[in-house]
């Protein structure tokens, strides 16, 4: 199972203009992208890279609803990890949409979809996000940028229960990031991909005691696994630009997607809670 090894790194992201410690592997590492990170970088609205998008619509998808791809527009780092995410319950693509170039502009592929039917449960979610990876992979437009070995899943509510579902299904996932998830089933213990969880301290509809909490709490006591509180936020908190959200997300996703050790800093050890964030749970340190 990859570790996640634990650096003397900077707790709280509010230290704007840290300087990441360099990554002396960096040279060992081909799935590095992008300079050396900083609380400053993880935290723009946007990262190093150009980026550019493309519409695939409900008619050429198979198995998902359609979506937009947000992708590097330069090919000279080479490849990206790619991510699917899925809309919650009633939603579409348009509700996560402020998240695909900000991941983008940090060097991955980002596909937002849209799912069938917009009342589809979180089982048929995590299919549909499944689904759009394989498409992404073996159809789109932009599949000759994407590492086909370095695929990730975001969900909001039943999406975050359809990258839950996703995850599960699918172990060879690098990485998975469930927000605000609702599900359903609360038994998780055969997950073998790490894991962020994003709970919303007053969240009303998927509440952390019911859902976020008892999802992370049956995680395997091995797994590579993380659960953010946003502090004072409600279920809805996935939906508008969030600095918090995008951080930890890019830190996540670098971590286990590009096995990029330069951003262990920002996860380990686990921050202090403060106005943004209300609780913070982290295995750091991981068994080798």
């Amino acid at each position: 199972m990859r570790a996640l090894l634990v650096t003397a790194a900077a707790g709280a992201l509010a230290v704007a203009g840290l300087t990441a410690i360099p990554n002396a592997s960096a040279a060992d590492n081909p799935f590095e992208r992008g300079p050396a990170p900083s609380a400053a970088s993880i935290a723009a609205v946007r990262g190093p890279f150009a980026t550019s998008q493309a519409t695939v619509s409900s008619r050429s998808a198979d198995g998902f609803g359609g979506g937009t791809i947000y992708f590097p527009t330069s090919t000279s780092s080479g490849t990206f990890g790619a991510v699917a995410i899925a809309p919650g319950f009633t939603a579409s693509r348009s509700s996560m949409a402020w998240l695909g170039p900000r991941l983008a502009s940090q060097g991955f592929v980002v596909f937002n979809i849209d799912t069938i039917t917009r009342s589809d449960q979180p089982a048929s979610r995590g299919r549909q996000l499944l689904a759009a990876l394989d498409f992404l992979v073996q159809r789109s437009t932009v599949r000759d940028r994407v590492d086909p070995d370095r695929l990730a899943v975001i969900g909001h509510s039943m999406g975050g229960g359809g990258a839950l579902e996703a995850a599960q299904a699918r172990p060879t996932l690098q990485a998975a990031i469930p927000m605000t998830p609702w599900n359903l089933t609360r038994n998780w213990s055969g997950l073998e991909v790490p894991t962020l969880i994003i709970g919303a301290e007053n969240d009303s509809i998927a509440s952390v005691r019911t859902h976020s909490k008892p999802f992370f709490g049956s995680f395997p006591s091995d797994l590579d696994k993380a659960y953010l509180e946003l502090n004072g936020a409600s279920h809805f908190a996935p939906n508008i630009s969030n600095t918090t959200i995008a951080s930890f997300s890019i830190s996540w996703l670098k971590r286990f997607v590009d096995d990029d050790l330069r951003y262990e800093q920002f996860l380990c050890p686990p921050p202090q809670p403060d106005r943004q964030i209300s609780e913070y749970r982290d295995s750091c340190p991981h068994s080798a």
